[in-house]
């Protein structure tokens, strides 16, 4: 039996192959390496490079290496894009969802994690957000993503196939070991950009606005650590093979932290003063978005064990760290 990884290669994908190799589980990585790295996937894993929308492709594999479950991350996941290139993010992270489950279902895997995202809430009235809020997302990145959540749902009542859907809140960290981390280079996410700035990697960050209805006028987020994200979809894992039935959780620590206050715990920690400059909104961006995370505790027995700003900041430090070293050969040439 394997576990059919898509996005392996990438940041959370690569947390969620070590986690399955650390579990005794067989991964197996498809992945187009258009963000990811081969280098990310650990030795002894097999690596496809291909698209996770070749029904083709994917029924080989499923045949192939008896693939019995499927963890779905990969996707565009650039909110400001997605407004640029709607159709993009919905051929991508949509049409392709479509051909992957129908694989599933032509094969007979019965059980599908998928990785799904609080932008499917938009801007919601209230914090912490539960899973039966209304969804209203407010960019294509947050419909794209709704879409596969209603494709499962419906395909779930027709055949068997059972799924867990987890919404991710803003992933950030890196794994305890210091085995893989956020490595794409221009990465959007919060915490990347900020410790990229504190090791001089960037020449400083911008707000983007202070002027939304928080304490400090900047957004608030919910910052969840990955290996702790990573250990949620093995819970699920467990919970479809123990004969759950379909399910919708929430992943965060139900707690925000302001983008100012994230600045400030990173120059805190790093010892760094670099300069931040002020800018305009961004298109799809809700103003405060914080997770209810009483489902994924209940339903899935999930704990986390890194719910730390100061601890997430640290180890997204240590591995951009890692990572330059790593990218930067004596002479300064890229590898």
């Amino acid at each position: 039996m394997s576990v059919l990884v898509t996005g392996g290669a990438g940041y959370i994908g690569s947390h969620m192959v070590l986690e399955l190799l650390d579990a005794g589980e067989k991964p197996l990585v498809l992945d187009n390496l258009s963000t990811g790295f081969a280098w990310a996937v650990p030795e002894g894993v097999p690596l496809i490079i291909g698209d996770f929308g070749d029904e083709a492709l994917v029924t080989k594999l499923i045949a192939e290496h008896g693939i019995t479950a499927i963890i779905h991350f990969a996707a565009k996941i650039v909110v400001p894009e997605s407004v640029s290139d709607p159709l993009g993010y919905y051929e991508n992270n949509t049409a392709k969802a479509r051909n992957l489950i129908a694989c599933a279902v032509k094969c007979g895997v019965q059980h599908f994690i998928f990785s799904s995202t609080a932008a499917v809430y938009g801007e919601p009235k209230a914090n912490p957000v539960t899973e039966s809020e209304p969804l209203l997302p407010v960019s294509p990145y947050g419909r794209s993503k709704l879409m596969v959540e209603w494709m499962l749902e419906d395909t779930s009542r027709a055949h068997d196939l059972r799924h867990v859907v987890l919404r991710y809140f803003n992933v950030a960290g890196a794994d305890p070991k210091g085995r893989t981390g956020q490595s794409t280079p221009n990465a959007t996410h919060l915490i990347k950009v900020a410790v990229q700035a504190a090791l001089g990697h960037r020449k400083g960050m911008e707000v983007f606005s202070t002027d939304y209805p928080t304490p400090d006028g900047s957004c608030l987020r919910d910052y969840i650590q990955v290996t702790d994200l990573v250990r949620a979809h093995m819970d699920a894992l467990r919970y479809l093979r123990q004969g759950g039935d379909s399910l919708t959780c929430n992943c965060g620590y139900a707690k925000g932290y302001s983008v100012l206050d994230v600045i400030g715990v990173v120059k805190k920690v790093s010892g760094v003063d670099f300069p931040v400059t002020l800018s305009g909104r961004r298109p799809g961006d809700p103003a405060a978005i914080v997770a209810s995370n009483t489902r994924v505790r209940e339903k899935l027995g999930w704990t986390p064990l890194f719910d730390d700003l100061p601890t997430i900041v640290k180890q997204a430090l240590d591995w951009e760290r890692r990572l330059h070293n790593r990218l930067t050969q004596s002479n300064g040439v890229k590898k």
